[in-house]
């Protein structure tokens, strides 16, 4: 069967380490308890065709329109996962790395730190009771639908609330499962997307995970922290925030159709890690939408409607002026799994839509094949092939 793909964030690991794909091996301490290895990954690669055929062959516009899928008219490589777990009944340690284009990327926040741009995650996890655990280390954050890993979305390309959004967290977060249907998350964390803090605050991460009903999961998640960078001359910490308030829920309607949904709102006042940012609170926020069905035991088709607003111009997506704007985008994609489900095969076509920057002579938000900025939206088409082990 095709499997069907949509959860939160901090749903991840445990995806990848109960994949039946997983090598696994039992072995025993001095207490004969035991405990077993797991080792899984993957590589991914694509193609993408760019119907404006813009001189640079990118996808991103004036910024940030594309998350890993940035080039257009070549074969390009994506990202290689290798993902090491050891488990036994109290505990779990997990050292995931990630190489390629995509893992600096992705870890766009180790720049600095050139052994750092490999890991992806390395946490551990000591379950006080049956109900209570704790984690430490660095791990995916728990905010938003989709995933940095392929095969585990069912979309290749990533929405525009992905890209916007936290990728990852170093700290320490605790939770507390009420029953197999409830539970709660709370952490404290370093700034977003770093290895490294750039001042003495922490932030705050929580997750409040639900299930309604049977095969309904719902998960309601925030961050909030100063990521404001100290003044320089007075080495004081200004005053700033920066939050997000998310859910994310997926609803298996039957085996073969998968309904999801990911809305967030953030806010923001004062710096960004050295970027700058609003004096008074500036907003943002969207919403997607995720249909997914299988029409026969190896190929599933699904559609992602979305919607996101950065008119105010805080988050990364703006026009080639630098200014806010919003998009609208519609991705429909095809799942073909081969050999025994080890290889997927995503055909996808997406659509995004920008309102048009008024004013003669103005630039648009994508060049076309003579360099200039004359589109205000972009269609792409493209194949994309993972391999996962």
């Amino acid at each position: 069967m095709v499997p069907f793909l949509g959860f939160a964030k901090s749903e991840e690991d445990k995806k990848a380490v109960k994949a039946d794909t997983t090598v696994v091996t039992e072995v025993k301490d001095e207490d004969d308890a035991k405990g077993a290895f797991a080792f899984s990954g993957y590589l991914d690669s694509y193609y993408m065709a760019n119907f404006n055929k813009p001189a640079s062959r990118s996808n991103m516009g004036g910024s940030n329109a594309r998350v890993f899928d940035q080039r257009s008219g070549q074969f390009s490589l994506g990202l290689v996962q290798t993902k090491v777990a050891y488990t036994n009944a109290k505990s779990e340690a997990v050292v995931d790395l990630t190489f390629g284009p995509n893992a600096n990327m992705g870890n766009y926040g180790n720049a600095l730190f050139s052994t750092a741009l490999a890991i992806k995650q390395a946490y551990f996890t000591y379950k006080f009771t049956d109900k209570f655990s704790m984690t430490a280390g660095q791990f995916g954050t728990n905010i938003g639908y989709e995933v940095i890993d392929a095969p585990a979305n069912f979309n290749y390309s990533l929405s525009n609330l992905f890209n916007n959004g936290p990728f990852y967290h170093a700290g320490l977060k605790a939770t507390y499962a009420f029953s197999d249907k409830a539970s709660l998350m709370v952490g404290v964390v370093n700034n977003v997307d770093g290895l490294g803090d750039n001042n003495r605050k922490k932030g705050i991460i929580s997750q409040l995970y639900f299930q309604p009903v049977a095969n309904w999961n719902v998960y309601v998640n925030y961050i909030g922290s100063n990521e404001a960078n100290p003044d320089t001359v007075t080495f004081k910490e200004p005053s700033a925030f920066y939050q997000v308030f998310d859910l994310t829920t997926s609803f298996q309607i039957t085996e073969k159709f998968l309904l999801g949904l990911n809305a967030a709102y953030g806010s923001q006042k004062g710096d960004y890690q050295g970027y700058g940012g609003p004096t008074d609170t500036e907003t943002w926020g969207g919403v997607a939408v995720y249909a997914n069905t299988a029409l026969t035991d190896n190929f599933a088709i699904g559609a992602r409607y979305e919607y996101f607003n950065n008119d105010s111009g805080v988050r990364g997506l703006l026009t080639p002026a630098g200014q806010g704007t919003s998009v609208n985008s519609i991705t429909l994609t095809g799942n073909i799994s081969l050999a025994d489900g080890h290889i997927l095969v995503k055909p996808e076509f997406r659509l995004d839509a920008y309102p048009k920057v008024s004013g003669a002579g103005e630039a648009q938000q994508f060049e076309d094949s003579d360099g200039e900025w004359t589109k205000n939206s972009q269609t792409t088409f493209g194949l994309a092939f993972i391999y996962k082990f």
